[in-house]
């Protein structure tokens, strides 16, 4: 008789070579943690049935919203030429964007700032060029 091969248990259970887990981030081909999603939706009773695909479809959609905020604060910190992006960047990449800025419509970003803004009001008033034309600058000799 062989010693050599591993003896398997009832129906091939126990013993033997383990086959590597893939998780269901790697699966779903995504960055977020799926399992780690689906863990809090159901620890927050927020259904009473939750189907597999609910964590997958979340995890995919806070990706790509992480994703576009990321990328519109980078070249929100590339036109003010820095390397890194602080908080006042992704305040002007949400608040300059239409559809994130209507999302996070309520949402206060820790050392973000507000966006640069006068009012027209405040600005000095401009004489128009009709007026500068009639009074000479200085009178011309004979």
């Amino acid at each position: 008789m062989d010693s050599t091969k591993p003896t398997k248990g009832a129906g091939g259970r126990r013993g033997g070579e383990r086959k590597k887990s893939v998780s269901k981030s790697v699966k779903a081909g995504l960055q977020f943690p799926v399992g780690r999603i689906a863990r809090y939706m159901k620890k927050g009773r927020y259904a009473e049935r939750m189907g597999m695909g609910a964590p997958i479809y979340m995890a995919a959609v806070l990706e790509y919203l992480a994703a576009e905020v990321l990328e519109l604060a980078g070249n929100a910190a590339r036109d003010n030429k820095k390397n890194r992006i602080n908080p006042r960047h992704v305040l002007l990449a949400i608040r300059n964007d239409d559809e994130l800025g209507k999302l996070l419509q309520g949402v206060t970003i820790a050392s973000g700032g507000v966006l640069p803004n006068i009012n027209p009001v405040l600005l000095p008033k401009r004489t128009s060029t009709t007026e500068a034309e009639k009074t000479p600058k200085s009178p011309k000799k004979a």
